[in-house]
């Protein structure tokens, strides 16, 4: 941000890099569908969360015969990444792991 960025300027480039991030995310998503779908694994490091890797690898475990229901599971977990509610029930979950006992 340079220091003549206005506020106004700051939040259009900012919501223009979300959109650009949820696209990139949204052609891999795709593609590493398809690959699991075609029998090619699951990579990883792509910027897939855990709940969208797992998904996938169960397409790809189904193979050949894969259900529709796991490719909509798939999309599911993936919408769940993008909204954030994939992110927000992983935090649910390390906070009752480290939550204290009561007494």
């Amino acid at each position: 941000m340079t220091e003549r960025e206005s506020r106004e300027e700051r939040e259009e480039r900012e919501a223009r890099e979300e959109r650009e991030e949820r696209e990139r995310l949204r052609a891999v998503f795709e593609a590493v569908l398809a690959g699991a779908l075609a029998g090619r694994g699951v990579p990883t490091c792509l910027g897939l969360d855990g709940d969208t890797d797992e998904a996938l690898w169960a397409v790809e475990s189904a193979r050949p015969d894969v259900p529709p229901a796991l490719v909509e599971a798939a999309r599911r977990a993936f919408a769940g990444q993008l909204d954030g509610t994939n992110a927000a029930r992983q935090r649910e979950r390390i906070a009752r792991r480290f939550a204290r006992p009561a007494g």
